[in-house]
């Protein structure tokens, strides 16, 4: 409508002027002005063109040709009176600086982000990225157990023993008050008598008795050390391991050790004036005295660990393999060397003759008796009968603060391995100096003795071995860094290249075949000689067959049944596979075709190398088969020392979450050669053998191979062919896992192993294993054995939990135990980490001050 009245208004408009509006043909003679044009306003000028158009009646071709100028119109300018304008237009120079600052502000913005990315990356690849907090574990809602802290007044007999833990499928639960309120004690009946374990039936000194001349600790062979004591059965409830066996291994578990038995005869229990450590002399305490009822205390002050291991070894010579000549360096010559060059250089010489010299020699010697013959073979057979020799290294620092309760373990570690094997080991202390700048080791002879004495008790200074992060250095050149831990953690450091240390220690001691490198917070409830022999000789008659394969997974009895079942489930799963979460989508339309080549692993047989070529070192040295896998019968290495023992499985790292898993230098991963095959476990507890750490030593040096040191060992082991061996020693839980559960949660990586895929326990699940008694970061350990040795944790345990009964309590968990079942009593466990240990010592005699008497007429 309002179109139409617009329209129609404009028309009756048009009807008073047949020409266009800026026509005036009736008034020739006016002057026209410019301003009277209307072609400046376009939209009237669109609206003037639709209007003459043919359509309307009032305009006809005669007119508009009449209306029609000679000449084209010309524009001119014109000038305009002032306008509104719509915006207040800005000074060119306000302009400017919106810009600039504008661009300074965007480019600020794109430097700032790039920073931030870089720093983001930084820590991502450092680990030191905050995370939110996460949800607690499942394993965290499981009640704790609570009969690991049962008492010598409750013990049962083994094969009485109602253990709490795992409990079968379907077993009603336990009634925890039951452990005390069946029990047969009274607090005014005597303790049973302790025993002595070298008396124990199946310890190693009764089932395998060997030969040798006693060891003492003085020189005039007087001063023994009392052995250690033990009681028969187990606090009533106590669990049974839920990882590895101590039938398996020929470990007592029949028995159980509580501190005075197992420490008392190093100088715990009495005081710093009879030659103890002043702890121990408080709390629970009956029946302690029966550890030195045969062989007296010892006054442990004085004491020389390095010469009476000499002595030791000296008394027992007989029984071992020639010590091999220590190599010197070649450093020029020296004047003063008298007959001792001379014998060295005939030496050498001896052992660098030709064999065209040889062959002379055989030539012109006289012909060889029946009777020296027969004698030479004798003596061949005699040095095959030789026992090796294993050195027990202990890694430590020059920083490190030694505690009373450190001593009397390395005091027990040297009495058990070293006095009681005549000779057969000897301990070390492989300790690092931290800042080599401030002391300088290597170029004085008096500075590294002043540090030995600065840092290490006086009984164990000649135990010490020096080494630095660079002398590392200085022997490994030419490694490329990955620096997987960033740049404060280079390859030559003591967290990613201690096994450098290692190597070059067995590099300058060709006398001993073994080496068991171990730890500081390594504690043993039981006895030492009696835990390596026995693990060292079930290693032994482990056949190769299928152990990469059952090195890799835990062993659980619970679950797995017995051993032979263990065996066979590894294999069946190694070579049939089985479904995992890194392999449950196959088969499914659109799934990865890479992943469904086959489910089954080929079975480790021999050396496994890496692809290229280039990257074998020493090939001709390895092992090889001596049949097929499917011929073989399981007697390829029965009766083979191993290569290389460890207490936690050794998985592969490839696909796990574990920080470390690439932290491999020195291989060709180009070219589609990928990662070299390898393995890794944590904890670097192990033992290895000469063999394992020269071709470590050599393969560092010469190919510049290395990888992290967990890895390392089981790394050359597996890509050589060497025999490396998992031990499924017994390890305990503190809380109270559904036993399927825990297998599962352990054994969830590639095949039912422990790695070879993300779901590898080995990384982001590490959490699962804190509720282990061994493990590297584990709670329970530490928290068990100080509880063990008397003291308090958490508020609970102590002198009055040992010795008072508080009948308030229900038992239904650990704070609520009732007490009064006396001193703790564990059978043998290996237990890791255990640091910071503070007991109770008294003041030493020598430290107090002597007050003068006042005087009273004063």
């Amino acid at each position: 409508m309002g179109v139409l009245s617009w329209t129609s208004s404009r028309e009756r408009d048009n009807r008073h002027s047949r020409l266009p509006l800026y026509e005036t043909l009736d008034a020739p003679s006016k002057e026209r002005n410019s301003n009277d044009s209307y072609d400046d306003d376009s939209d009237y000028d669109g609206y003037s063109e639709a209007s003459s158009s043919p359509g309307t009646s009032r305009v006809t071709s005669a007119s508009a040709s009449t209306a029609t100028p000679i000449m084209p119109r010309r524009n001119f300018a014109v000038s305009r009176g002032p306008r509104q304008p719509f915006a207040y237009r800005l000074p060119n120079k306000v302009i400017r600086y919106l810009c600039f600052g504008l661009t300074s502000f965007i480019i600020l913005m794109i430097i700032t982000l790039i920073r931030a990315s870089h720093n983001e990356n930084r820590a991502i690849a450092e680990g030191k990225i905050d995370r939110p907090p996460s949800a607690p574990p499942v394993w965290e809602s499981y009640p704790f157990l609570t009969r690991y802290y049962g008492g010598i007044r409750n013990l049962v007999p083994f094969a009485k023993n109602n253990p709490e833990y795992p409990r079968l499928k379907g077993e009603p639960p336990v009634d925890k008050l039951s452990y005390v309120n069946n029990s047969i004690w009274e607090p005014s009946v005597s303790l049973p008598a302790s025993k002595e374990y070298t008396k124990y039936p199946t310890s190693v000194f009764q089932s395998a008795p060997e030969q040798f001349q006693e060891c003492f600790l003085d020189k005039a062979n007087k001063v023994r050390v009392p052995p250690i004591r033990y009681y028969e059965g187990r606090p009533n409830g106590f669990p049974e391991p839920v990882l590895g066996s101590h039938d398996l291994l020929g470990l007592p578990e029949d028995i159980c050790f509580e501190r005075y038995g197992r420490y008392g005869p190093y100088g715990f229990g009495y005081s710093v004036r009879s030659g103890g450590l002043g702890t121990g002399e408080h709390g629970e305490k009956e029946g302690y005295e029966s550890t030195w009822e045969r062989v007296p205390q010892v006054d442990w002050n004085g004491m020389d660990w390095a010469d009476i291991q000499r002595r030791c070894y000296q008394a027992n010579a007989d029984r071992y393999k020639t010590v091999a000549p220590k190599q010197l360096n070649p450093n020029g010559f020296y004047v003063g060397e008298g007959t001792v060059a001379a014998n060295l250089h005939a030496r050498d010489t001896s052992l660098a003759e030709s064999p065209v010299d040889e062959t002379v020699k055989e030539k012109t010697a006289a012909p060889v008796s029946q009777g020296e013959s027969t004698t030479k073979e004798s003596t061949t057979k005699e040095a095959a009968a030789k026992l090796p020799r294993t050195a027990i290294v202990i890694r430590c620092w020059d920083e490190y603060f030694w505690k009373e309760e450190d001593v009397m373990n390395i005091r027990s570690l040297i009495s058990e391995l070293v006095l009681e094997s005549g000779g057969r080991y000897d301990v070390h202390l492989l300790v690092q100096v931290k800042n080599d700048a401030a002391h300088p080791i290597w170029a004085d002879a008096a500075t590294y003795q002043r540090r030995i004495e600065e840092t290490v008790p006086a009984e164990f200074r000649g135990l010490v071995t020096f080494w630095t992060e660079t002398q590392m250095l200085s022997l490994y050149q030419g490694i490329f860094d990955l620096f997987s831990r960033g740049p404060d953690l280079p390859v030559h450091g003591v967290y990613r290249g201690l096994q450098m240390a290692m190597q070059y220690f067995a590099y300058q001691h060709p006398e001993y075949d073994y080496y068991w490198q171990w730890e500081m917070d390594i504690r043993y409830t039981g006895h030492y000689y009696d835990l390596l022999t026995k693990i060292e000789n079930w290693t032994k008659e482990q056949p190769r067959k299928g152990i990469w394969e059952r090195n890799a997974r835990f062993f659980l009895p619970s679950v797995h049944g017995t051993w032979e079942d263990f065996k066979q489930m590894a294999r069946v799963q190694s070579e049939m596979g089985t479904t995992g979460a890194d392999n449950i989508w196959d088969g499914l339309p659109g799934a990865d075709r890479q992943s469904q080549t086959g489910r089954g692993d080929k079975p480790v047989w021999g050396p496994e190398r890496p692809k290229d070529p280039k990257d074998w070192f020493e090939p001709d040295d390895d092992p090889v088969p001596e049949t097929t896998y499917e011929k073989d019968k399981y007697v390829w290495g029965v009766g083979e020392e191993a290569d290389y023992i460890t207490f936690n499985p050794m998985f592969d790292p490839e696909g796990t979450t574990w920080g470390l898993a690439d932290d491999i230098t020195g291989y060709n991963t180009s070219d589609g050669n990928g990662m070299p095959p390898r393995r890794a476990q944590i904890i670097t507890a192990s033992r290895m053998s000469r063999r394992l750490l020269m071709k470590m030593h050599r393969e560092t040096a010469f190919l510049k191979h290395h990888a992290f040191p967990e890895m390392w060992p089981g790394t050359v082991a597996l890509q050589h062919g060497y025999k490396a061996i998992f031990v499924p020693h017994p390890l305990y839980v503190d809380r109270e896992w559904p036993p399927e559960v825990f297998a599962h949660t352990l054994n969830n990586g590639r095949n039912g192993a422990t790695g070879g895929s993300r779901t590898s326990v080995f990384g982001q699940r590490e959490h699962n294993l804190v509720g282990l008694t061994w493990f590297y970061n584990s709670g329970f350990a530490p928290n068990l054995y100080k509880r063990w040795l008397g003291l308090k944790v958490n508020n609970d345990g102590g002198e009055e939990f040992e010795m008072t009964v508080d009948e308030s309590k229900n038992g239904t968990s650990v704070s609520e135990m009732r007490g009064g079942e006396g001193r703790m009593c564990l059978p043998p466990m290996l237990l890791h980490p255990v640091k910071d240990v503070e007991l109770p010592v008294e003041a030493n005699p020598e430290d107090t001050m002597e007050v003068p008497e006042s005087d009273p007429g004063a």
